[in-house]
């Protein structure tokens, strides 16, 4: 038995950019951290929500490159010299991907209590009905 990709399936035309985009959001390799949330805040809009205790604003930095939702967090070395007796808020740099559909555009980035909140929205197809004219053959 053969495996069928979904670009090559007979009814699916043009589908093989979803398999690519299916399969590039699989390597995007986001390990544990930090913890984020994705919630619906509407029917077309989402919001991500970032834990990203002790970073502040200058310290990430936000892009957006073939669909690609990127978020980096590096700290900059501490000035002086702290002892710790314990340490456990990470304090690491990281960097989290997310994969956008067409039609999804990032709004606004707010910072709030050590939260990073990215608005998503998506923009409504328009309604497109093409007539097809039908030519006698010879």
């Amino acid at each position: 038995m053969s495996k069928l990709s979904l670009g090559t399936h007979p009814f699916l035309l043009g589908f093989d950019q979803l398999e690519r985009l299916v399969e590039r959001a699989a390597k995007t390799g986001n390990e544990g951290y930090p913890p984020y949330n994705i919630e619906q805040t509407s029917e077309n809009s989402y919001r991500i929500t970032l834990a990203v205790a002790g970073f502040a604003e200058g310290d990430l930095a936000i892009t957006v490159e073939n669909r690609q939702l990127v978020i980096l967090g590096r700290q900059g070395e501490e000035s002086g010299q702290r002892v710790y007796l314990h340490r456990g808020i990470a304090a690491r740099q990281f960097q989290r991907t997310f994969v956008l559909a067409d039609g999804v555009d990032v709004g606004a980035a707010i910072m709030e209590h050590g939260l990073l909140h990215i608005d998503l929205k998506r923009a409504l197809p328009e309604t497109v009905i093409q007539k097809i004219e039908i030519k006698k053959g010879q």
